[in-house]
């Protein structure tokens, strides 16, 4: 597997979706290439620091955030995004 391919699996990867033989392919990948280790670990991270900031979604809005950016982030919720 190379390195563009591991940035294309990675989402089925971690959502548990490739099959096996991929799996173990770019399981092999990681182990080998350091940089894939890192981009690998630090997406895991932003998926949860993601979450953990989407958890409370009742806390105020500062208010040095933008009326538009607000209104664009309830009607993606109401629209289930």
């Amino acid at each position: 597997m190379t390195c563009r391919e591991m940035v294309e699996f990675l989402m089925a990867y971690l959502d548990r979706e490739l099959p096996e033989a991929q799996r173990t392919s770019f399981e092999a990948h990681i182990q080998l290439c350091p940089p894939c280790q890192a981009y690998l670990e630090t997406y895991e991270r932003t998926v949860s620091l993601g979450r953990v900031l989407c958890e409370d979604g009742d806390d105020p809005v500062p208010d040095d955030v933008p009326e538009a950016l607000v209104r664009a982030i309830l009607e993606a919720r109401q629209k289930g995004g």
